[in-house]
């Protein structure tokens, strides 16, 4: 089913990503938490896609297992950067095949081992060529992702909302938000994007904090701002793993409580391949009814 018919009937809900496991024992593992967190009910799963098409064969593996696991919606994201329109046309086939309606459409990061890497050689040097591409297939359902902070290459905000209006009018459906820890800057974004007269749903990304300094690291990257009073509660239970993801799920429920409280209904949960804290949070914020309810 197309996400963006589901978004249609469906007034608010969960999705949940996860990223391709590398062993057989790793697909094993990985089953079992996607079926516990089934129990609550997601809208749609999203699979990850390396940059290149580095995981495509563990993608479409994973893809492939929760196809014949279930019937939920599923979602491939597809990296554009380096890609030819050839092999980004043998991927869109192999989906087809699949049964898979739904794509997040990316540019992707250049490869880390190829120093030099020139993104602008490629047939998609921007995201918004990928959805092109992808729209004219009239194969999917398109979702776009967006920066609450800005995109770490973008010269302004309003650069990077210009180039985000762009992708988005090519034909995206949905958009999924970076991971942010200060709503304010979702808030913000969520005001400039309606003033741009972008009018699709804008469905945020919520990362739980289980690993500190690997969540810096990730925050980082992607120029997002971990607040400091996160930070300061943090870092004394960096080597107790256990009393970190109990914070990182008391933070998440309170992002999402006041997010709630401002209107937004859709949630798009980074799991990390985890079921523990993404499970704990759906509890404390009262979806456990649907956990009881799968299991009837």
């Amino acid at each position: 089913m197309k996400i963006r018919d589901v978004l249609k009937t469906h007034k608010e809900g969960i999705a949940l990503e996860f990223f391709p496991p590398k062993t057989m024992d790793g697909m094993a593992a990985f089953l079992l938490v996607v079926e516990e967190l089934k129990a609550f009910d997601p809208l749609y799963i999203s699979m990850t896609y390396g940059a290149g098409g580095t995981t495509r064969e563990r993608t479409v593996n994973a893809l492939r297992w929760l196809r014949e696991d279930g019937c939920l919606p599923l979602m491939s994201h597809l990296t554009g950067i380096g890609a030819t329109r050839d092999s980004i046309g043998a991927i869109v086939d192999e989906l087809e095949s699949l049964g898979i309606d739904n794509i997040l459409a990316l540019r992707g990061d250049p490869p880390k081992d190829l120093p030099g890497f020139d993104p602008s050689k490629g047939d998609f040097p921007f995201a918004r060529d990928l959805v092109d591409f992808l729209r004219k297939t009239g194969l999917f359902s398109l979702g776009v992702a967006v920066y609450p902070e800005g995109h770490p290459r973008s010269p302004s905000l309003a650069k990077d909302l210009e180039y985000t209006k762009r992708k988005i009018d090519r034909g995206a459906d949905f958009a999924i938000t970076q991971m942010f820890f200060d709503n304010r800057y979702f808030y913000r974004f969520r005001d400039r994007a309606a003033r741009a007269g972008i009018t699709i749903p804008i469905i945020p990304g919520i990362m739980p904090i289980v690993d500190c300094k690997r969540t810096r690291e990730f925050a980082d990257v992607c120029s997002a701002t971990i607040p400091k009073d996160i930070l300061d509660r943090m870092e004394p239970v960096s080597d107790l793993p256990e009393d970190m993801r109990k914070l990182g799920v008391e933070f998440a429920v309170k992002q999402v409580e006041d997010l709630m409280k401002h209107g937004v209904s859709y949630f798009h949960f980074y799991t990390m391949n985890r079921a523990d804290s993404v499970s704990d949070i759906l509890v404390a914020l009262g979806r456990e009814f649907q956990r009881t309810q799968a299991a009837a």
